[in-house]
């Protein structure tokens, strides 16, 4: 890419597409193009080819997407596959129609099999069941990775797939029921301490910057406080020799799976690297090596399958240990109750990033550091 190529950024105001295009802007590219989603549907094909039409992006990166925690995902099934579905149907499928010359398409590391080896290497896509909870999300990634791949074998594109860990970071999604588990439980911690504390002016404040299911800071107490009841932020009985009601967070299953975090900004620098320096012809390359390392008899016969990246740390925390960690930092004296009648997820989701190590790019910024960033800019 040159610096003053135009690169179209699908989905730049989330928390993936709003770090790319920080990164971007912070390497001197000056011809970035960005539509909300009222300025440009994205499920609508029409309105999609008449942007392609009327910009003419010479690059694209793909970090649109309807994404959403273990609850979301898991109850509006439908929405997940659909929307994922049609939006990167129509963005890629216009990519090659109008001639762009490189697409990044992020997926997700939930893509993988729910019992695949870990940590996993690419190579394990499709070797067994997904995970039940998110399924939907998943076989739409693994559609638009396969359109990738697809569309690079039959017609020459230069599109990669990128499958990044699970991510956090500035311009998040905070929900309390519909949030990913790390920014939500950093948010609804928060909200614990200040109620432990009886800081309703911060809750207030909270809650007027970030309204939960209608109830705003300017609600009656009581319907804050039924709303906290809903989201797992709980007032229990003093304990003996107290006065004041104890504050519990309840958190969905029993803690013990383990997960992978990376800073957004991070993953970001990633995807910039993988745009300047990584093309489809490197990654089909690997692909057959790889082929070729397992035995195949001839090299007609070998597949170019799994060139996508995993982007990733290699290190896992278990939720009850990233709980725990998060109430340290926030500074909560409260109880963090798990109910193991809620479904846990998958038990582990560990990448292999060393494919990506290969290439040359590593992550520096650990899971402690990061949520001490996380919890700055939240309050920022």
């Amino acid at each position: 890419m040159e610096k003053n190529s135009k690169i179209y950024v699908a989905g730049h105001k989330g928390l993936v597409g709003s770090a790319i295009w920080n990164n971007l802007l912070s390497k001197g590219y000056t011809r970035l193009v960005g539509r909300t989603i009222d300025e440009l549907n994205l499920l609508d094909q029409q309105a999609v080819g008449r942007f392609f039409t009327d910009e003419k992006p010479e690059y694209v990166i793909l970090a649109a997407a309807k994404v959403g925690g273990i609850v979301a995902n898991n109850t509006l099934r439908g929405e997940f596959i659909y929307e994922n579905l049609q939006i990167q149907n129509n963005v890629i499928h216009h990519a090659w129609l109008h001639g762009v010359k490189k697409l990044l398409f992020l997926g997700s590391t939930c893509i993988y099999p729910r019992d695949a080896p870990q940590p996993m290497k690419e190579e394990v896509l499709l070797t067994s069941p997904l995970e039940y909870t998110n399924e939907p999300y998943a076989i739409a990634k693994i559609a638009g990775l396969k359109l990738c791949e697809s569309y690079n074998l039959q017609y020459g594109t230069d599109f990669i797939a990128v499958m990044p860990t699970n991510l956090y970071g500035p311009n998040d999604n905070f929900d309390l029921v519909k949030g990913h588990v790390l920014p939500a439980l950093l948010r609804r911690i928060t909200l614990a301490k200040w109620l432990e504390e009886e800081n309703w002016p911060a809750i207030r404040h909270d809650l007027n910057n970030r309204p939960v299911a209608g109830v705003s800071g300017e609600s009656a107490e009581n319907d804050i406080l039924r709303m906290f009841d809903k989201s797992g932020i709980k007032r229990e009985g003093p304990a003996s020799g107290q006065m004041k009601e104890n504050v519990v967070v309840e958190i969905w299953g029993t803690g013990t799976p383990k997960r992978e975090f990376l800073w957004s900004e991070e993953m970001a620098d990633a995807c910039v690297f993988i745009m300047e320096r990584v093309g489809f012809r490197d990654l089909a390359a690997l692909s057959q090596k790889e082929d070729a390392h397992r035995g195949d008899e001839s090299p007609d016969l070998r597949e170019t399958r799994n060139t996508h990246i995993n982007i990733g740390t290699g290190k896992e925390i278990s939720i009850r240990e990233l709980a725990f960690l998060i109430r340290e930092i926030i500074g909560f004296k409260g109880n963090l109750a798990f109910d193991p009648s809620k479904p846990d997820g998958t038990l582990r989701k560990l990448t292999d990033p060393s494919k990506l190590h290969a290439l040359g790019w590593h992550h520096q910024i650990d899971i402690e550091e990061g949520i001490r960033r996380l919890n700055s800019w939240y309050h920022s």
